[in-house]
């Protein structure tokens, strides 16, 4: 037993084990962001569970997106439109559309069981959380490998400034 708390703590003390903890953070931030607008939208508003799931999800993708890029995977600067923000928003709708599937099914089936609105607002809150957990895991793998890589030839190369000197001989023993 102890052998194996010493390789989860090993884990998460890694390079990968630091963005899955970070990346575990940003997610209680955009959860908790979800969640607050649509128990609003949906519990205080009274706007369907559909439209509410739709902008709580909007509203939660900003500051997950930027948790994600800037502290989870250390990126810096602006976004990649194509290779980083529409994928990251795609994936958070295909989140939203499958959350939201989930969420219209919760709420017919508390109205058709004429549940109350306080149940019927908890009963669409949980499952709107829950169907996002689903995919919480492929979309970890999703960023780390595909999104968020770092592309080292341009984090060590700057090709609008001088060129680098250094005290290395390069290969005909001239130093750069």
């Amino acid at each position: 037993m102890a052998r194996s708390v010493h390789g989860v703590r090993d884990r998460l003390r890694s390079p990968e084990g630091q963005k899955l903890l970070k990346y575990s953070a940003a997610s209680v931030v955009s959860v908790v962001t979800s969640v607050v607008f649509l128990v609003i939208f949906d519990g205080l508003i009274g706007w369907p569970a559909v439209v509410s799931s739709t902008l709580a999800t909007a509203i939660a993708t900003i500051p997950s997106y930027e948790l994600n890029r800037k502290w989870a995977w250390g990126k810096s600067g602006r976004g990649h439109l194509w290779k980083e923000v529409v994928p990251f928003w795609a994936l958070a709708f295909l989140g939203w559309g499958f959350s939201t599937l989930c969420v219209d099914v919760a709420e017919s089936f508390a109205q058709h069981h004429h549940y109350a609105h306080l149940l019927k607002t908890g009963l669409v809150t949980v499952v709107y959380v829950a169907a996002f957990g689903v995919l919480w895991v492929a979309k970890f793998v999703i960023f780390n490998k595909l999104l968020f890589v770092h592309d080292h030839h341009h984090d060590t190369i700057n090709t609008t400034s001088a060129p680098v000197w250094t005290a290395e001989p390069d290969q005909a023993g001239a130093f750069d």
